[in-house]
């Protein structure tokens, strides 16, 4: 209470401007008259993940730059270069981070919480933000093959997905191969992340399994190794390193010393190595003799660093057999959609342990945003018993006050949470336990006291507060994006209620939805001058700009408006005009990159309003996965590396399972549309296509496409729980036919002969 009396601003004030520094109370005071006043400036748990962030970005600046003799990983070696086209001045830049080639792949078992990841070159983080390993070669004569170092065409890294999945790199140099494969494997009853390397040359020399201070986020401290016998090395007392065999040389060096791949040299063997400031390197040794090939496999337990985390909670499937068994599968024409999709579903599987993340690195933490979209993807997959488990922890993070919790400040998780139960109801068929009656009642409750008061003739009369919201629109703010949120939460809730019997809180629910809906409509009509167009930005007071996308969420994914709505339509047109590079969506706030998952949500209104301009967002974003089939959450659009966010992103493997989803099935309120996206390209090749079963309103649905010719044959398996109204079905230049979904499963549609091929093989226009 005494602090409160103090005049502790002014003496901040005082103090900084004595010493010659800028007085920190105006300047925070100017940085928050650029956003509208909030109960919370930024969620805190945002802002320790920044600051942990930029930590490691200042520990990076104190050790990379000046000790670029060293082999970095590949990142490092991109964007330190200035003939590269990721390199990055430095200059007045406090930290040094990975803007240019956020790109890794994570591998594990289903239902385990560890995640080793693989960057570009094959570098592997075995535990969370920890060191790394490397395999090298070191000919006798001649320069080593140092992976990070390998120029682009000399790589070839693919992700497997058949048995247990896998990360295998193979480079290839100067009369040199390496090849490493990556994965996490049960030994017993260990969880192990098991590295195989192999090297070819063409003259003698070394195979080098190094120990690597660093990770594809910057450097991570060793500060003691210990080759304690023939086939183990330790690391900073707690992890184990196993080789498969014994190690013929053991190399060690200190930060004093320089990295030991440039002081091999000069290196004795030695069996432990201590650095005070915790940049120990060493390389194990394995000769390549006279037939030119050798072969290692290392073993890291990934319990050693987890021991307060267990590994696999209990109850779940470690196989990934039996996790993916019976889920939805796609089959078309095109094998990298279908390598993209299944590699997709993988990743849902991979980040969802038991809370559901949208990265293994940089966002491996929870988020109510992100779970929506991966969860309602997973329902939507078939994954039901995996989605219901996270679902069943969600009651655990809502607050006293009915606030769905995961950081403070974001307005939107309580729409999103009930929408979420909505549809979990809705694809199942099954019922929600009747202990979440009071939960839903409270989180109706919160989003009715939340609301602004209305009366007092402002643009923003009964909308949701200012907030940080959706961190890609921009600073804190009025968003729509919570308010079409909070609406579709609401028409959610008020079904949930009636389906309980609880019909007094249902009516409630539906005129708070219809007058929030009243608000937004409102504000539209009153802001419409401030921005000169019907579209729809990103908050009542804001022209148009890329935060704009968050508004698109009226159509995709709740479905508020009608396909043809033309505020969404101008909007989804005014992005497409003003925001696109080199095909894909450009997030200009934050992200500064091309955006994977906001693509797709354009792509998915555009073809909800059947408007062929959704194919070339689709393939835009085909375009920009990685090797190993994933997504950052944003892309440079120069380098075509992650330059946002975990660079193996769970809502952009989500979204694309939906947009293939979207292109086969979509509920349109009764109705259900097959085909609707289908690419002329898919139909032109005469191939059979098939997606399914994947669960809707309706029951779970399979739909199978036969073209030959001038005609197409459309079947569908659907044994319904609730038949639809009616099925449309709409392939592009096929005359559309509608049938009573009790009549038939079988239609034949005709060629339109007003239709043709836009010339690249994408819809009919």
């Amino acid at each position: 209470m005494i602090l409160k009396w103090l005049p502790w601003k002014f003496i901040a004030s005082r103090l900084a401007r004595r010493h010659g520094f800028l007085d920190p109370i105006g300047l925070l005071a100017k940085l928050q008259s650029f956003a509208q006043p909030s109960e919370v400036d930024a969620p805190v748990e945002l802002l320790r993940a920044g600051m942990v962030l930029h930590a490691r970005g200042l520990i990076n600046t104190k050790v990379i730059q000046q000790n670029l003799d060293w082999v970095w990983p590949y990142w490092v070696q991109r964007q330190f270069d200035p003939t590269d086209p990721s390199f990055l001045p430095r200059a007045f830049s406090i930290t040094h981070i990975n803007l240019t080639h956020r790109n890794w792949t994570a591998v594990g078992l289903p239902g385990c919480e560890a995640m080793p990841i693989v960057d570009p070159r094959g570098m592997l983080t075995p535990f969370f933000d920890g060191w790394s390993l490397d395999a090298w070669i070191l000919p006798d004569d001649g320069p080593p093959l140092f992976p990070s170092h390998a120029p682009d065409d000399a790589v070839e890294q693919t992700f497997l997905t058949g048995g247990e999945p896998a990360i295998s790199t193979r480079i290839r140099q100067a009369g040199m191969e390496l090849r490493s494969h990556a994965q996490v494997v049960e030994d017993g009853s260990q969880i192990v992340c098991r590295l195989d390397c192999a090297a070819a040359t063409d003259t003698p020399g070394w195979l080098a399994i190094a120990v690597r201070p660093f990770n594809p986020e910057g450097v991570s401290f060793i500060s003691r190794l210990h080759h304690d016998d023939g086939t183990h090395l330790r690391i900073n007392r707690a992890s184990c390193v196993t080789f498969s065999r014994g190690i013929e040389r053991c190399l060690t060096s200190n930060y004093q010393r320089g990295d030991v791949a440039v002081s091999a040299s000069r290196t004795h063997d030695s069996e432990s190595q201590e650095c005070d400031v915790g940049l120990c390197t060493a390389a194990a040794l394995f000769r390549i003799g006279s037939d030119m090939s050798t072969n290692v496999s290392v073993d890291v337990s990934l319990a050693d660093d987890n021991n307060s985390t267990p590994l696999l909670p209990t109850g779940r499937t470690t196989t990934w057999p039996a996790a993916t068994r019976d889920t939805c599968m796609l089959d078309v024409p095109d094998e990298r959609f279908v390598r993209l999709y299944d590699q997709a579903k993988h990743t849902l599987v991979l980040l969802s342990p038991k809370d559901p993340y949208p990265g293994p690195f940089t966002y491996k933490r929870f988020w109510f945003r992100d779970a929506t979209y991966l969860l309602h993807a997973m329902l939507c997959l078939g994954l039901t018993d995996r989605a219901q488990a996270a679902l069943a922890h969600f009651e655990q993070r809502q607050t006293m006050t009915g606030f769905f919790h995961s950081q403070q400040g974001e307005w939107d998780s309580n729409g999103q949470v009930l929408w979420l139960l909505r549809r979990f109801v809705e694809l199942t068929g099954r019922r929600l336990s009747s202990h979440w009656t009071k939960p839903i009642r409270k989180a109706v409750h919160w989003i009715h006291r939340k609301r602004l008061p209305v009366g007092k003739g402002e643009l923003r009369d009964g909308l949701m507060p200012a907030g940080f919201s959706a961190e890609h629109l921009g600073n804190n703010d009025y968003y729509y994006w919570d308010d079409y949120w909070s609406v579709a939460g609401l028409r959610a809730a008020d079904v949930l209620m009636a389906d309980a019997g609880e019909e007094v809180d249902a009516a409630g629910c539906r005129r708070e939805a219809s007058d929030l809906l009243d608000a937004i409509d409102e504000s539209l009509i009153r802001s419409r001058n401030i921005r000169g167009t019907q579209a729809i930005p990103a908050s009542p007071d804001r022209r148009m700009d890329a935060g704009a996308v968050g508004s698109l969420v009226a159509s995709y994914p709740l479905g508020l408006v009608a396909p043809d709505d033309p505020r969404l339509i101008g909007t989804a047109e005014w992005l497409a005009e003003n925001c696109l590079v080199k095909g894909a969506f450009f997030q200009d706030m934050i992200h500064s990159g091309m955006n994977p998952y906001l693509t797709l949500h354009l792509a998915q209104v555009f073809l909800r309003a059947s408007r062929s301009e959704y194919w070339s967002l689709v393939q835009a974003v085909a375009d920009l996965a990685s090797p190993t089939g994933q997504w950052p959450e944003a892309v440079h659009p120069r380098t075509g590396g992650g330059c946002m966010g975990d660079g193996q992103h769970g809502w952009a493997a989500a979204d694309w399972t939906l947009m293939m989803r979207s292109l086969f099935v979509r509920e349109e309120g009764s109705r259900l549309i097959l085909g609707s996206g289908i690419p002329c390209q898919w139909i032109e090749s005469g191939r059979a296509m098939c997606f399914g079963p994947t669960p809707t309103r309706f029951g779970d649905v399979t739909v199978r496409i036969q073209p030959a010719g001038s005609e197409a044959t459309v079947t569908w398996d659907a044994p319904w729980r609730e038949p639809p109204e009616r099925v449309d079905v709409m392939l592009p230049a096929f005359a559309p036919a509608t049938v009573s979904a009790s009549d038939q499963r079988t239609v034949t549609v005709d060629q339109d002969s007003r239709s043709k091929s836009d010339g690249e093989g994408g819809p009919c226009s």
